[in-house]
């Protein structure tokens, strides 16, 4: 018995070591297959993008999803979340075609799918993990972040039947590995430099695979990693893939108009128009409180924000609960506190931190791309914030003059002007300026102002003014009359 054993893990050792390293499994019959395109760098938008359309796939009914990967990589914890993701995936046989690189994250989240198919001179790999330093300046990885890194790749590659080593050494530039044979079953596989050394008399070593260790990170071809057993197979076209799965047509899932108008209203230019919009918006509610129509634009601008970056995969909640303490201190500081500046300051505070969140998915660069993500936020909401306080001041000045603003000044009656009520009130024929009443409504600026048995429409010139404070006319401009508050002696 232990004879025909040991003759049967013989043949099978013989059987598979017959079989060229890389070649494909007996195709397994499908009803449906489609094509979703990973393409570009690997963001918050891409990975939210990745898990809408393969919703749409498993809506359709599809059976086989394929992933055509063309990527330099990207952010780490996405890359990572997007490969498990796609490990758990259960419903449907997934599939990396790789057409031309899946380099860093890409090579991570290829490293998830069931097969990994590659055009011949495609390349897959390079995984390094790179940090900000305490000089500001970009680095490798410290050895407590490759030490969490390998583990997962390792696992990934475990769990789809692929080499551990090669995987590992994709982010480890140290690590050798080799092409050994396993001295009792006569299995041929890859394994780490320390795995042979640590049972050197279990393997026979066949030799280095060239490309790992010697200080650079795994990176190979498409014909190299089919070599190895990284690839399923070499895939040149989206015909051969059709015809690899036995099926006569692979449907591509296009991108929606959701998808465009997400991607559109994610751009810096569009997020700075909504950004100015909308803080306008906000000021002209304030400088003329009961219309509404300040309001309205500000929350519609202010709403297509934020839902327009929760589908990026840039803002959360968190962010959101950010902008409304921002806005309620604000108000706090204008309607409650006026003059203690404390709460203004930090309302201002939250609300940048908040949009700083929402436009790029992190607070501290850790790498080339985060830090000039981070630079061009920075020049965006110093731009629509310069522009907002321009227009501020122009609204400020001009909004009585200008077309249908003009309608959302609080201005007296039509019939009697703000010059000829003063003077009735005064019973004089001199003009209204350094008159002397009070505030009959809190003036925010706009409000109603008494004086004597006259009670006109008023706006406050600086700081806002409870009711009851004294105030005096310093200026009477067509239908607008501007105070100022006066200390009581």
């Amino acid at each position: 018995m232990h004879n025909l054993r040991l003759f049967s893990s013989v043949a099978v050792g013989v059987f598979l070591l017959a079989a060229p390293v890389g070649s494909a499994k007996e195709p397994v019959k499908y009803n449906r297959g489609v094509i979703i395109r990973f393409q570009g760098e690997i963001l918050p938008g891409l990975e939210t993008y990745l898990y809408r359309k393969l919703d749409a796939a498993k809506q359709l009914g599809a059976d086989l999803v394929i992933l055509e990967i063309d990527s330099p990589g990207g952010r780490l914890n996405e890359s990572l979340e997007i490969a498990e993701y796609l490990q758990k995936l259960d419903w449907a046989h997934t599939v990396a075609y790789i057409p031309r690189e899946a380099i860093s994250g890409a090579a991570i989240a290829s490293l998830g799918c069931d097969e990994i198919l590659m055009a011949p001179h495609a390349r897959i790999g390079d995984a390094g993990a790179i940090v900000m330093g305490k000089d500001s300046l970009f680095q490798l990885a410290p050895q407590k972040m490759i030490s969490y890194l390998a583990p997962a790749l390792r696992s990934l590659a475990e769990a789809k039947h692929r080499p551990p080593a090669l995987a590992e050494a994709m982010s480890d530039k140290d690590l050798k590995v080799y092409h050994v044979r396993n001295l009792k079953t006569g299995l041929e596989t890859y394994i780490s430099e320390r795995d042979l050394k640590a049972k050197p008399d279990d393997w026979k070593n066949l030799g280095a695979v060239p490309a790992s260790g010697n200080d650079r990170f795994l990176a190979l071809t498409g014909r190299e990693a089919a070599e190895v057993g990284l690839a399923d197979a070499l895939i040149g076209n989206r015909e051969e893939l059709a015809k690899r799965y036995s099926l006569g047509e692979l449907h591509v899932i296009e991108p929606t108009g959701v998808d465009i108008a997400v991607e559109l209203l994610n751009g810096w230019l569009i997020t700075g128009l909504l950004l100015i919009v909308g803080l306008t918006g906000l000021y002209m509610e304030v400088m003329s409180p009961g219309h509404g129509i300040g309001g309205l634009v500000a929350g519609a601008c202010f709403l297509l924000l934020f839902w327009s970056h929760f589908l990026g995969g840039t803002a959360g909640w968190l962010e959101v609960l950010l902008f409304i303490l921002g806005i309620a201190c604000i108000a706090v500081e204008i309607f409650l506190l006026p003059g203690t500046i404390v709460p203004g300051l930090v309302g201002a505070a939250l609300i940048l931190l908040s949009l700083v969140m929402i436009s790029q998915g992190f607070l501290i660069p850790e790498t080339p791309r985060e830090l000039h993500t981070l630079a061009g936020t920075m020049a965006m909401i110093v731009i629509s914030c310069s522009i907002f306080v321009a227009a501020a001041v122009v609204l400020t000045r001009r909004m009585d003059s200008l077309p249908l603003l003009n309608r959302l000044m609080l201005a007296p009656p039509a019939k009697e002007t703000a010059t000829e009520k003063l003077l009735a009130t005064n019973g004089t024929t001199g003009p209204g300026v350094g008159d002397l009443g009070v505030a009959h409504t809190p003036l925010r600026p706009g409000g109603k102002g008494r004086f004597g048995e006259q009670t006109i429409d008023v706006l406050a010139c600086g700081d806002f003014f409870d009711r009851g404070t004294p105030i005096r006319v310093v200026r009477v401009t067509g239908n607008q009359v501007l105070v100022e508050a006066v200390e009581e002696r």
